[in-house]
């Protein structure tokens, strides 16, 4: 590429920007009376201090960024910032006594920023509070995206954000201005974004969760990430009413966000229920939560009330890529856990906090398959694909096509890769297939019971590469392999 200066700027920019966020789990350590500020403040300075003179240095390299600059960006950040929220993860766990390995400290920071949820930590309620802070604060951040945030800053750089919002946001929105700005786009979700997290915050707080507690799991529900400060995860509160608001938050948070922005400046909700991408995602997991619910009362695992509990939440908590649980269903008959699995891959919308394929594109190839179908019948016949109304671009149906592609290789290559490094071929996939989802927990040896510390440093690489190829949806991580791309 002719010119990697502006992206070099804007990653100094972004590391000074996320520098700053350390300041939480420092505040958190300095309340709590822990001996661990130091390990906070040390890494912050130093980032801040970094990012801002390369900033500087670079102060005239200023230019609107080209499409594979935003690629280059995006995917850049979204692997060397997790390197530097490891710092205080790893130092940390030196410092109390339970060491990791930097693999290990990696994958845990990649996990978060991912919003995926998969751990290496075991005793996580004795854990110091500010890393718990720390490792679902990362969560929060990641679920919308701290570039989208930076978006929203980028005019005070000098900088456009535009090619940073369409690498970054998963789905159609991508190609939709919600405003005639694209910060004030960024701007608004972040808007909707912040008012979710503060409603869910104050509910956990009002049904019964220490502050602490609620802080942290509203991190974790509103990015659909599922970090829990408990080995239990949700199961530790035993709460109905705990699990029913967070059914309720997870469900929100599933939707496009896009659709809330709107509905907002609207005043109105009229358009809302319209929308074929929200009824598809709510029926999904309504459907799939009820079907689990109903196979484990049959199977006489629970009685229907324990059975419909059970079933909803932890249907809908791994389907839209939470990954919480109240049950260890790694011990319930195969077909419930697997489905639930396999739910990930499709059951959050684009322009939500969730992973894996989204609802949108799945609803856009049932209807290429119909048409396909149809031409078989009548060769002749116009029958366009039609979402909400409106014809759907071929261009967008080849693009769908390629990524399903790409994500179907990803998953059988990294799976057979997992397996050559020794593990069964259960966990191998559905290690894989959750970390591509960004759903953290899966089956066999990475179920809910279990984590992901008894992997080598080689295989949670892989995992952390699975994981933040899910997040930024395979094709941006993928281009950079192409010569073409790195011609000018």
């Amino acid at each position: 590429m002719h010119n990697l200066l502006p992206v070099l700027r804007l990653l100094c920019g972004l590391l000074c920007l996320f520098s700053a966020s350390l300041s939480v789990p420092l505040a958190t350590s300095l309340l709590a009376g822990e001996r661990l500020w130091a390990d906070y403040a040390t890494p912050m300075v130093f980032g801040m201090l970094l990012g801002a003179f390369g900033f500087y240095r670079l102060r005239f390299c200023k230019q609107e960024l080209q499409p594979r600059h935003g690629i280059l960006l995006v995917t850049s950040a979204w692997y060397l910032l997790p390197a530097f929220a490891a710092i205080p993860i790893w130092v940390i766990s030196q410092q109390i006594g339970a060491p990791i390995a930097v693999a290990e400290a990696y994958f845990e920071a990649v996990s978060g920023l991912s919003t995926s949820g998969a751990t290496i930590y075991s005793n996580l309620d004795q854990l110091p509070l500010s890393l718990n802070i720390w490792r679902t604060f990362l969560q929060w951040q990641g679920g919308m995206g701290i570039l989208i945030l930076a978006v929203a800053v980028l005019p005070t750089l000098g900088v456009g954000g535009s090619q940073v919002f369409k690498s970054e946001v998963a789905g159609p929105i991508k190609d939709t201005k919600l405003t005639p700005r694209i910060t004030q786009t960024a701007k608004g979700l972040w808007s909707v974004y912040l008012g979710l997290s503060i409603a869910c915050f104050l509910a956990y707080w009002a049904a019964g969760m220490s502050a602490p507690s609620a802080l942290m799991h509203m991190f974790t529900t509103v990015s659909l990430g599922g970090s829990s400060s408990y080995d239990s995860s949700f199961g530790q509160f035993n709460s109905p009413l705990l699990e029913s608001i967070a059914i309720l938050v997870m469900l929100v948070a599933s939707c496009n966000f896009a659709l809330y922005f709107v509905a907002i400046r609207k005043h109105t909700l009229h358009g809302f229920w319209r929308e074929a991408e929200v009824r598809a995602t709510l029926g999904t997991l309504v459907i799939g939560g009820i079907v689990v619910s109903v196979f484990l009362w049959l199977r006489d695992i629970y009685a229907l009330p324990e059975a419909f509990r059970f079933g909803m939440f932890n249907t809908i908590s791994l389907a839209t890529t939470t990954g919480y649980a109240t049950a260890d269903y790694g011990q319930w008959p195969l077909f419930a856990p697997l489905l639930m699995l396999l739910l990930s891959s499709v059951a959050t919308s684009a322009g939500s906090t969730g992973g894996g394929i989204k609802m949108i594109r799945v609803l856009i190839l049932l209807q290429q398959s119909k048409r396909e179908l149809i031409r078989l019948v009548h060769p002749r016949v116009m029958n366009p694909v039609r979402i909400n109304g409106g014809m759907v671009d071929n261009k967008v149906i080849f693009s769908i096509l390629a990524f399903i592609l790409f994500y179907i290789t990803a998953i059988v290559v990294l799976s057979m890769v997992m397996v050559l490094t020794g593990l069964d071929a259960v966990t191998a996939f559905s290690a894989i297939l959750a970390s591509i989802n960004c759903a953290g927990p899966g089956l066999g040896e990475v179920g809910p019971a279990h984590n992901y510390s008894f992997m080598s440093d080689f295989q949670l690489f892989v995992c952390s590469f699975a994981m933040v190829l899910g997040r930024l949806e395979i094709l941006s991580v993928m281009v950079l392999l192409l010569p073409s791309f790195w011609r000018r």
